[in-house]
């Protein structure tokens, strides 16, 4: 029986996607996240930012990969995956990625409206 690995974040592109294509034809894309969180310390309010590399395959990736671009914001459901590795110098080396099981892309905001007459928002666009 599996355990317990779900994680669900939320943010924005730090760069834009990259899609790969594997030696056995699957997509595959990556992208970082970063994801703010801010908190009261003493009186003064304190952000701080996470950044996340996160990990698409098949459909999910090759859509991901066509509509994120730098800065747009995503929510991405998925599990952590610890990737293990020994460089040529024989020390190890680990890194925690999550793998993106649901993506969605939240609305993207027009840079021409002026900040007083904001659009609403639209419907947020959801791939599965």
């Amino acid at each position: 029986m599996n355990n317990l690995n779900s994680i669900l974040i939320e943010g924005n592109l730090t760069k834009d996607p990259v899609a790969k294509t594997t030696a056995g034809g699957s997509t595959v894309c990556d992208f970082s996240v970063a994801s703010n969180r801010w908190f009261k310390q003493n009186d003064d309010y304190e952000k701080e930012v996470s950044f996340f590399d996160v990990e698409a395959w098949a459909k999910l990736a090759q859509n991901c990969s066509t509509t994120l671009k730098k800065g747009r914001g995503v929510r991405v459901v998925g599990r952590l995956k610890q990737d293990r590795w020994t460089d040529g110098e024989g020390k190890p080396h680990s890194k925690i990625k999550i793998v993106a099981e649901h993506v969605e892309f939240k609305p993207v905001v027009k840079d021409e409206d002026p900040p007083a007459v904001k659009k609403p928002a639209l419907e947020e666009e959801t791939v599965f």
